[in-house]
């Protein structure tokens, strides 16, 4: 999970916690944190050409919208299938999102077309 926003170091320690929390089944997402100023302020397409040749096919990133919505909806970005499109996830789904994507049980689109109108996913209604 890639810190692009640096305004508030508490809503950054609880996305990281959110996020990191399993689900009541035990499920948890499997996550790296980076926090480093020169990060600040990328928009997606300076991520998406950081990532260069990704060994993985998504990148997290908590940015401005994640730190002020109390939902702390964390952006996905797409690597590799539809490079650039993106939804946001709550930090509740991230164990579902982080896992099925990294063990290629579903597809980038299996959640990008299940968001609410918001661009957010809930999980699977």
């Amino acid at each position: 999970m890639l810190r692009t926003d640096f305004s508030d170091d508490a809503a950054w320690h609880a996305v990281c916690a959110a996020s990191s929390a399993p689900s009541p089944e035990g499920f948890a997402a499997g996550l790296s944190f980076v926090s480093e100023l020169r990060f600040a302020g990328l928009t997606i397409e300076e991520v998406m050409a950081l990532a260069g040749s990704p060994r993985r096919s998504f990148v997290f990133v908590v940015d401005g919208v994640t730190v002020r919505d109390s939902e702390m909806p964390i952006l996905v970005i797409d690597l590799r299938r539809e490079p650039g499109r993106w939804f946001r996830v709550v930090p509740a789904w991230m164990w579902s999102v982080e896992n099925n994507l990294s063990l290629a049980n579903l597809d980038f689109a299996n959640f990008a077309d299940n968001v609410d109108p918001d661009g957010t996913f809930r999980g699977f209604g």
